[in-house]
């Protein structure tokens, strides 16, 4: 009970039990009986209430004439994502912008929450990370089937010259599968140790030393949630494309 954030006490105090019920309903069964949300869920679930918070403020907000600073820093974000995106994945890249930027906002925050005193990254829990690597891989494999149909998304799996497809294809298969294992272990492995680093730090000399691994965790949330949205709009320009 101890190790729980001010958060998820609050969520285990008030809404512990109907947690306890839901879970029993998937004849589940909490790790903790006393504690069914778990520190992650709680802070997942802050994650998305801040965001939610944040947009619905700009679209409160929203000035041709005199943009306010959330909505300059809304437009950044998507001006970024879309640059990013039509140099990836090319022409056709708007309409997955919209997903590729609610990944790299929601990792993006999911990295820096653990920099708030009390609060812990949720992406420090491999459970979350694999989470959004198997959404982002239903996502881009949907899409290869809607814009290149079951036949044409499958030919991705056969190599470039058919007499070779026979062992391309299990090939493929684990590589693919491989890029769930892939992503969410790079940013759980990276998220972790950079808490743990710091919370040692911490214990160990608790005035101005550990502020340089803050600076460092801080680089680490924005450079592994860049990687994370990089790879996603590589799955998916590979997916969308023509040929392989």
């Amino acid at each position: 009970m101890s190790d729980q954030t001010p958060v998820t006490l609050f969520l285990n105090r008030n809404f512990g039990g109907e947690a306890t019920r839901i879970l029993h309903a998937f004849h589940q069964q909490p790790y903790d009986p006393g504690a069914p949300i778990t520190n992650a869920f709680a802070m997942e679930l802050l994650v998305v209430a801040l965001l939610m918070a944040f947009f619905l403020l700009v679209r409160a907000t929203l000035s041709v004439e005199e943009p306010g600073f959330l909505q300059q820093a809304a437009e950044a974000i998507h001006g970024f994502v879309s640059e990013q995106a039509a140099s990836i994945i090319g022409p056709h890249s708007a309409r997955y912008v919209m997903f590729i930027s609610c990944v790299l906002v929601f990792i993006l925050a999911c990295n820096l929450i653990g920099l708030i005193p009390g609060l812990a990254s949720p992406t420090a829990t491999p459970t979350v990370t694999l989470g959004v690597a198997l959404l982002v891989f239903l996502y881009y494999n949907f899409h290869g089937i809607r814009e290149q149909g079951p036949i044409g998304h499958a030919k991705h799996f056969l190599g470039p010259v058919w007499w070779i497809s026979w062992m391309m294809l299990p090939i493929e298969i684990i590589s693919h599968l491989a890029r769930i294992l892939s992503l969410s272990v790079r940013l759980y492995a990276n998220m972790f140790a950079g808490e743990m680093v710091t919370l040692v730090f911490f214990s160990l000399i608790p005035v101005a030393v550990p502020v340089v691994f803050l600076g460092l965790h801080l680089g680490v949330s924005l450079i592994q949630a860049y990687i994370f949205m990089l790879l996603t709009m590589i799955y998916v320009s590979q997916a969308v494309a023509a040929e392989h």
